[in-house]
């Protein structure tokens, strides 16, 4: 994921209208538990690739250093008593394994295309599953670049081949929701890797139709004029190709590998409760349905996913996004479904913008406290890989004393 920074994330929360800047990014089904207590719930840690965020620490190393590092997160989630590791593995339309459809990605060898002499992907899988931990292949379905010119791609890269499923913005290129041909490559491009790995899950951040940038359009008028004929409008329209990217992604895991999981990582609020009265008592200045067309309220209604992770980044207390009436809220968005909702939360760091009630270093620790008076709440999950092992103010030394007294069985 590109994760925003704890204070771009503030910032858009407490301006109605704002713009949000990107987030720093941020095996076999029924593999082994380490042994102890069978909790049922996903305890789990993302790794991002993006920019090298938390893996490789930068690119061109060898293989051997690539694989040390990866192994050193696996085993870092073992101590912290999780279960769980999403892998980011398509960052930026790109790939960790050697896929038929994209290039290798530049954050390995600092070259887009070019082979890192091992299958990261497949030796995440097989390491995690070693240990006892279930491995999640984290996918952006529709960034291509975090820059705007197709040139500097690979010479193979589909978005170069076909120029006309591109459209830049805010920065970045992006491939277009709107077209049919775009979400069945993408979707293909991403099931490729359920096919060659026995991989637990399948994962989506909130990264869908871009977050909204002040003074600028993304433009696909031509393709709505071309497909969104049958909508009453754009809004429409878009949350309908985003619901059947994410309908169909689900339909093929199911065909291709039964058992593996589909979780998605949305923003943290659906709608305000003052533009919707089923939405959330907030005052954010993103919304998800709205900015982003993701509608993820029918998508748990649907059992398309199996799990939902809302990215709950805010202190309890916090006025604009409280956690404590976030947690139910979505607690109650799956209740009577057959999708789980597991938390998404940061680690805390030392980071002067973050508030003083974030930098406590028990805080996190009571956001698990209050999950537990709601059972549709189960499992928590936290960004990222890098925070979680160096601790800077010791939240997940909190959580692990505090909650994690056993080791933690198979996530159900």
């Amino acid at each position: 994921m590109s994760r925003r920074s704890f204070a771009a994330a503030l910032a858009a929360l407490a301006v109605p209208g704002a713009s949000a800047a990107p987030r720093p990014e941020p095996g076999a089904a029924g593999a082994p538990g380490r042994g102890g207590a069978a909790s049922g719930e996903m305890r789990g840690m993302w790794v991002a690739t993006v920019t090298n965020r938390d893996w490789p620490s930068r690119p061109g190393l060898g293989a051997d250093r690539q694989r040390a590092e990866l192994t050193a997160h696996l085993d870092t989630a073992v101590r912290a008593r999780l279960n769980t590791v999403i892998l980011q593995v398509r960052p930026t339309a790109d790939a960790l394994w050697p896929s038929p459809y994209e290039p290798w990605s530049q954050y390995l060898t600092g070259t887009q295309g070019t082979h890192p002499g091992w299958d990261p992907l497949g030796t995440a899988v097989e390491e995690a599953h070693a240990r006892g931990l279930h491995l999640h292949a984290w996918f952006n379905p529709y960034r291509v670049a975090l820059h705007t010119d197709p040139a500097r791609l690979a010479a193979s890269h589909p978005a170069r081949r076909n120029p006309g499923w591109v459209i830049p913005y805010g920065g970045k290129l992006y491939y277009d929701p709107g077209l049919p041909e775009v979400r069945a490559f993408v979707r293909e491009a991403m099931l490729d890797a359920v096919r060659r790995y026995p991989v637990d899950g399948v994962h989506f951040d909130d990264y869908f139709y871009p977050y909204p940038v002040a003074g600028q359009t993304f433009d696909d008028d031509e393709t709505y004029d071309r497909h969104g004929g049958a909508f009453p409008d754009r809004a429409a329209w878009r949350r309908d190709n985003v619901d059947r990217l994410v309908r169909e992604t689900a339909e093929g895991i199911r065909a291709i590998r039964p058992g593996t999981r589909f979780g998605i990582s949305p923003f943290g609020v659906w709608r305000n409760a003052d533009v919707d009265p089923r939405g959330s008592d907030t005052r954010a200045g993103v919304q998800s349905y709205d900015d982003l067309h993701a509608d993820t309220r029918t998508w748990a209604a649907e059992n398309w996913i199996d799990y939902i992770c809302p990215q709950l980044y805010w202190n309890i207390g916090f006025a604009v996004a409280d956690y404590a009436k976030l947690l139910p809220w979505w607690a109650e968005v799956v209740r009577g479904t057959k999708t789980s909702c597991t938390r998404g939360g940061a680690v805390q760091g030392g980071d002067p913008a973050q508030s003083a009630a974030w930098g406590d270093p028990a805080e996190l620790s009571r956001h698990l406290t209050l999950a537990k008076r709601h059972p549709q709440a189960r499992g928590h999950v936290f960004f990222a890989a890098r925070e979680v092992t160096a601790d800077p103010v010791g939240a997940m030394a909190r959580v692990v004393a505090d909650h994690y007294g056993r080791p933690a069985g198979p996530p159900a």
